[in-house]
């Protein structure tokens, strides 16, 4: 009884707009409280959930991102993508997936995917005849894959808390996340010739394509290098995210020259704020990590799977649904630190392999962003369109039932996550 309160507690915070790691640290301080009668160990708990290198890839591929952005680089990647099958009927839903698809390795942030492409591409396909709530699904769906297609801030957070491998995580997510990246394309493509609305646009000539993806060659070396260091064994993921910061610091001043030394120190200002308020979230995080386990929630839930006889199968969907419906109302970091903890002791002990259960969770996250009443792409896109929040989801409930076909393609052959990150030599 008293775990469902502290979660309800904890559930009830999050849900009246109290920022997370507040409400996993009051959470938290209210169970040391209850339990020890002392809250002196909040200290040396905050340390020890912040003493791990592997936070030095988040203020890197952050950095990194945001002068990639500042630098506009997905400006001459939508050019190429469009240019490239622009004139195909139905290209342009083609270019934008495939424009998030390589845009994500960038940002490593589905809402910077939505906001930054669906800027650019939704008025082009509408001046091009899409339905507009076609476009506004397609945007939304092709944000997700900024959580699932490295690098992705959710992975690195999942692989903290569970101490699995990032480089690991990174490599399971490519062959699922261009799956799901083709399997939206090629529905949007079917949906645009199904309406026969789509115009199309001339065939611009091969020497224009090649001239604007030669243009674009600087956006799409980004996943080869940071991807193809890591599979190689040249560079670990930690030292990917500094070459990552450097590449997009180079290709911002010495190619694209556009960035000034204020654009830099914005650059520096956001990467600043975005670690923090991630680094706040990890100590809340290690804060309820450490109360969940004084109140025996781990252990009361490997007791409830050993009663129940679920078996792995039946444990992993128990669990995904639980994320699913946790994600209709909360937002994906918030359900990463507080259902990873809880689950983890029971996933050891039923050999579910890490980064199989990761590279599900994100999918299941992916469809956090675009399921109601508080997927965050759906706020994006009404954002940035000002299209009825109606539409917006309509456009995007297609694309829920595709994810979730996904998810369960996943499950059912884990071997198109585990191949990749197994021949590149990790482990579990």
């Amino acid at each position: 009884m008293t775990t469902f309160l502290i979660l309800g507690f904890l559930v009830l915070l999050l849900l009246t707009g109290m920022p997370i790691f507040a409400a996993l640290g009051l959470s938290s301080a209210a169970v040391l409280m209850i339990y020890e009668g002392r809250i002196d160990s909040i200290a040396d708990t905050i340390f020890a959930s912040l003493n791990n290198p592997l936070l030095a890839t988040i203020p890197m591929f952050a950095f990194m991102a945001h002068v990639m952005i500042k630098a506009k680089v997905v400006d001459d990647l939508y050019d190429m993508a469009n240019r490239l099958v622009g004139h195909i009927k139905g290209g342009l839903g083609f270019a934008t997936i495939l424009s998030c698809t390589i845009f994500s390795t960038i940002s490593g942030s589905s809402v910077a995917t939505a906001l930054t492409i669906g800027s650019t591409a939704i008025p082009q396909m509408q001046r091009f005849g899409y339905r507009p709530r076609d476009t506004y699904g397609i945007i939304a769906a092709g944000g997700t894959l900024g959580i699932l297609i490295p690098p992705s801030g959710p992975m690195i957070l999942y692989a903290i808390v569970t101490d699995a491998s990032i480089g690991a995580l990174f490599l399971a997510g490519m062959i699922p996340g261009l799956i799901m990246a083709a399997v939206f394309a090629v529905f949007s493509w079917f949906q645009a010739n199904a309406h026969g609305e789509t115009k199309t646009q001339a065939w611009p000539g091969t020497r224009v394509v090649l001239a604007a993806f030669v243009k674009s060659i600087w956006a799409v070396m980004m996943p080869p290098i940071i991807l193809g260091g890591i599979y190689l064994g040249i560079f670990t993921a930690a030292e990917a995210a500094a070459v990552g910061a450097v590449y997009a610091l180079l290709v911002a001043l010495l190619v694209y020259r556009n960035v000034s030394m204020a654009d830099l120190w914005d650059c520096t200002w956001q990467t600043m704020r975005t670690s923090a308020m991630l680094f706040m979230i990890i100590a809340g995080a290690g804060l309820f990590g450490h109360a969940v386990t004084i109140i025996r929630l781990p252990a009361e839930i490997m007791e409830g799977v050993t009663a129940l006889g679920l078996s792995q199968t039946g444990f992993i969907l128990v669990v995904m649904l639980a994320i699913f419906v946790l994600g209709m109302f909360l937002e994906t970091i918030a359900i990463i630190l507080i259902t990873t903890p809880i689950v983890l002791p029971a996933m050891v002990a039923l050999d579910v392999n890490l980064i199989w259960y990761g590279v599900m969770l994100m999918i299941n996250l992916e469809l956090a962003l675009i399921t109601p009443p508080v997927g965050i792409n759906l706020f994006v896109i009404k954002g940035i369109t000002n299209a009825p929040l109606s539409q917006v989801i309509l456009g995007s409930s297609p694309y829920v039932a595709l994810l979730i076909g996904g998810l369960v393609l996943i499950w059912a052959f884990p071997q198109l996550s585990l191949w990749l990150p197994t021949s590149a030599g990790f482990g579990r």
